[in-house]
């Protein structure tokens, strides 16, 4: 039986293991969707509500999967919609392979509708391979380069397809001249560094006697090594936001995220230390690491595209973590005292209290922190998370401790909005027997994420752990934004542009046949939860916060609280309780003991009043 060059398509990404694609139909894949519909559906064609979505969910799926992402998108509006999804993965080294339409050849070079330069637009976002297939000998070898391109560089590919190729017969390439013949499948691989270079790291780590060591995703594979060197170095570990999931925050000495978004300890970590070892990281705040040419330094990376970045270090190890380090341990000497890691673990042990003591605070009406606090302690131990850029990110960075095989996710270097809920899609298609829980901004929600609840709706039988929780703080604000203003610029919030209206998401998602919990008071926050985790499908559940709280960053300055006051001075309209807020939070890093402070309301952070309600617009 013949088979067109679709046909071919959608076997070829069968044999290579590809088990759906996450798409939106448009006229310039309409050869893909027959075939499609030839082929029964394999692999699954997964329908999101707009292709920037499709994109996102392709990055979500490869993220906590493993495996390959892949989205589909007609030609013109369809291909541009990908762009920022396929950024976020090209940023965040993700495996996608993107399916774009194109005109027929007859009608390209003439302005025809819909008619884009795709070579242009995706040179820089699919840089590692983007190809045009004009004839059918062509396909087997420009879609097997992608697929293994995007496998090895971690990275998107793309394979642009014009309507009209789409349809003519496939015929394979001939054993003739210039005619590229292909092959199915890639070993795994991984790469090692020299002897003498092992041997330079380790005199480097052993002379040490203050370690910190910084993971990112890329020591994902390695866990139990990282664990080994931290105890055998007395070392303190903190983690970039990506590498979240990399260690369980139940080890005493593991500091949590670092940056903005980071924790104290970790501040006081990269700050005190006297050497510093890097694990699959490239994080790129250099600001937060230790002051340059303080240290010594070792990093260890599997891309020596990106080696050697960041700091200067005096061994730069190419390789994959997990084989590096276990060459390295050997030659590592056990630290006899560990008063370094000591106070590594009291440091963490006092951020916690402040954390707690921070999330207790009273608001009006929710405290924010109070939101994500309750919930760490309810987390299934096989939980998926995702968080949306923004303010939300700051309290799933700093309030919510891995554990167990938990995963967990945001777009790290791209730090785009509307990310988290087709994140938590490709999660739950990655892994259907888990429970997955999106935390998600207003602003983020109402950008593209009340969209893709319909996707939600759409899907959930398929799932065999219907649980996915979408939380959504509702502060009718873009707070992230309101707060860099202030402390940045040292500008008052500008309503126009800050403030959007109240949407019942809840109501919403029950409009929809799901499960819609609105919370209005602090004490009905934790039952709000365990009722959402135990449900039976997907809930919506939103809490009504204040967007007064600040997200202190954990290195702040006098000059930044100085800037927050000017901001004040030129008439904040939020300027009364955000400087209750900012002051209340902040002084929680400084008290002695336990317990309450200063009227601090029971630890529910219930409603302690406040004036000046102008910041979301009341």
């Amino acid at each position: 039986m013949s088979q067109n060059v679709a046909d071919f398509v959608l076997a070829r990404l069968r044999e290579w293991g590809v088990r759906q694609v996450f798409g939106y139909p448009g006229d310039g894949i309409n050869g893909l969707l027959a075939a499609w519909e030839r082929a029964g559906d394999e692999p699954r064609f997964i329908q999101a509500r707009h292709e920037e979505m499709s994109a996102f969910a392709a990055g979500g799926f490869a993220k906590f999967s493993g495996e390959l992402g892949v989205c589909a998108a007609t030609s013109g509006p369809g291909a541009i919609h990908l762009l920022n999804g396929l950024y976020d993965a090209k940023l965040d080294h993700v495996p996608v392979v993107a399916l774009l339409g194109q005109t027929n050849r007859s009608a390209m070079g003439g302005s025809y509708q819909q008619e884009v330069d795709l070579h242009a637009l995706f040179k820089d976002v699919a840089s590692d391979f983007l190809e045009t297939v004009t004839v059918p000998e062509q396909l087997p070898n420009v879609l097997d380069r992608a697929i293994r391109t995007a496998y090895a560089r971690r990275a998107p590919t793309a394979v642009i397809l014009p309507a009209d190729v789409q349809q003519l017969e496939y015929s394979p390439p001939q054993h003739a001249f210039k005619m590229v013949p292909s092959s199915l499948g890639s070993s795994s691989w991984t790469a090692s560094p020299e002897p003498e270079a092992l041997r330079h790291a380790a005199e480097v780590l052993n002379a040490g006697e203050r370690v910190a060591i910084l993971v990112g995703q890329g020591a994902a594979g390695a866990r139990q090594e990282v664990t080994e060197i931290a105890e055998l170095l007395g070392a303190g570990v903190a983690k970039a936001l990506l590498g979240l999931d990399v260690l369980s925050d139940e080890l005493p000495y593991v500091t949590g995220s670092i940056g903005l978004l980071g924790t104290r300890p970790s501040f006081e970590l990269m700050r005190d230390c006297d050497t510093l070892l890097t694990v699959g990281s490239s994080f790129p705040y250099s600001q937060f690491l230790p002051e340059f040419g303080a240290v010594r330094g070792v990093q260890i990376d599997l891309d020596p595209h990106m080696i050697g970045m960041r700091y200067p270090y005096e061994v730069n190890l190419v390789g994959d973590a997990a084989d590096t380090l276990r060459a390295l341990i050997p030659l590592l000497e056990r630290r006899k005292g560990n008063g370094w890691q000591k106070k590594v673990v009291a440091n963490v042990e006092r951020w916690r209290e402040t954390m707690r003591r921070r999330a207790e605070v009273s608001a009006d009406p929710i405290n924010p922190e109070y939101v994500a606090a309750e919930l760490d302690p309810l987390l299934p131990d096989d939980a998926v998370l995702t968080a949306d850029s923004g303010s939300v990110a700051n309290w799933y960075a700093r309030h919510l401790r891995m554990r167990g095989s938990m995963r967990g996710t945001l777009s790290g270097t791209l730090a785009t909005m509307g990310c988290a809920v087709p994140y938590a899609i490709g999660a739950k298609f990655a892994h259907p027997d888990r429970p997955v829980i999106a935390l998600v901004g207003d602003g983020a929600m109402q950008m593209n994420g009340l969209a893709e609840l319909i996707s939600i709706a759409k899907y959930r039988k398929e799932w065999a752990d219907q649980r996915l929780v979408v939380a959504v703080w509702n502060n009718q604000d873009l707070n992230q934004v309101t707060w860099e203003m202030r402390a940045m610029a040292g500008s008052p919030q500008f309503l126009p542009s800050q403030h959007i209206p109240d949407v019942r998401y809840a109501t919403f998602a029950e409009s929809l046949g799901l499960t819609g919990i609105r919370v209005e008071k602090p004490e009905d926050v934790p039952d709000a939860w365990r009722r959402a985790l135990a449900a039976d499908g997907p809930v919506v559940v939103e809490f009504l916060t204040d967007p007064a709280v600040p997200p202190i960053p954990p290195h702040a300055t006098w000059e930044q609280i100085e800037a927050a006051a000017t901001s004040i001075l030129k008439g904040d309209p939020d300027r009364v309780s955000m400087v209750r807020q900012g002051f209340k939070a902040k002084v929680q890093e400084f008290l002695p003991g336990r317990g309450r402070r200063n009227g601090e309301n029971g630890g529910n952070g219930a409603n302690g009043g406040k004036g000046g309600n102008g910041g979301n617009g009341h």
